[in-house]
């Protein structure tokens, strides 16, 4: 199987969003992570029909298959990163994310997207768990009451994708609710496992935060994944690094995504390295190329 690879456009905020699908079909990539956000395509702007109508017709002419993401950090508010969460206590605030994230559905049907990516958001600060709740402590969020904000916050994002048939990818964030994969099978069992939903699998995570190996998350992760997020990363820091510069063996885990049929895109995640966005597009599918089974 081979593996289609991508680049997220989070690490090329510097470049206008015409500029940036031309150079990663210039440097070989099959597609690209597209993150809606102000400085490309803006959810939010007047216009959307018409932008996103230009968006796919230049994804078109340059044969490029997209995965809209949703992690912009300040799409919806100005002053709180990646606020709000769909765990807010406000339920005005969750439903403000959830209209994002069905809007993000949409959008990602016109496109033609491989699918719609998203997380859970952090606990609320003084959500309580175990002998907390028991003995009353925090500010009255347990951990049992987020997992059903979640839940609930999620159903008209899932019903967008029942509708459009753009599955919904979910990723484990370090630091989040929903961290692990563990936790996402918790969510899969909450939601009686339905079938738009699937995952987004980071590999940096797994190095960062994960129990098995980056190649094992890989292996079990295979029946849900839709999304694939790739990065160097060291473990126990959430940092995201360019190939090469943390401890990740990735020919091994390639080779996994070949083997477990794997059809969606590979983007590589660099979100904090737009200052050198085109020349780490080029390294990093280099890198990829040399590194993957095809190649081997």
């Amino acid at each position: 199987m081979t593996l289609h690879f991508g680049y997220g456009t989070n690490g090329l905020t510097d470049l206008r969003l015409d500029d940036a699908l031309g150079l990663l079909a210039d440097l070989g990539y099959e597609g690209v992570g597209l993150t809606l956000d102000h400085m490309h395509l803006d959810p939010l702007a007047p216009d959307l029909a018409a932008r996103t109508r230009h968006v796919a017709r230049r994804l078109d002419a340059l044969g490029l298959g997209v995965t809209i993401e949703t992690g912009a950090r300040y799409v919806l508010d100005p002053r709180r990163k990646h606020g709000p969460p769909l765990l807010d206590p406000d339920p005005d605030a969750r439903a403000a994310r959830t209209a994002l994230l069905v809007r993000a559905v949409d959008i990602a049907a016109e496109l033609g997207a491989h699918a719609v990516h998203c997380f859970s958001g952090v606990v609320p600060p003084g959500t309580r768990a175990g002998a907390q709740a028991a003995a009353g402590e925090g500010d009255g969020t347990t951990t049992a009451v987020a997992w059903q904000r979640l839940a609930d916050a999620l159903a008209p994002v899932l019903d967008a994708a029942t509708r459009t048939g753009v599955p919904l990818a979910i990723e484990p964030e370090p630091g989040h609710l929903l961290a692990t994969l563990a936790d996402f099978h918790h969510l899969r069992a909450l939601l009686g496992d339905p079938e738009p939903l699937g995952l987004t699998l980071d590999i940096g995570h797994c190095q960062c935060l994960e129990p098995a190996a980056p190649v094992d998350c890989v292996m079990d992760a295979a029946p849900w994944l839709r999304h694939v997020q790739i990065e160097d990363m060291r473990r126990g820091v959430h940092e995201h690094l360019p190939f090469g510069d943390g401890e990740i063996d990735f020919p091994p885990v390639l080779a996994a995504l070949a083997e477990a049929d794997y059809r969606g895109l590979t983007v590589v995640e660099l979100p904090r390295h737009s200052h050198a966005g085109p020349e780490l597009a080029r390294t990093s599918i280099e890198f990829l190329h040399k590194h993957s089974p095809s190649s081997r």
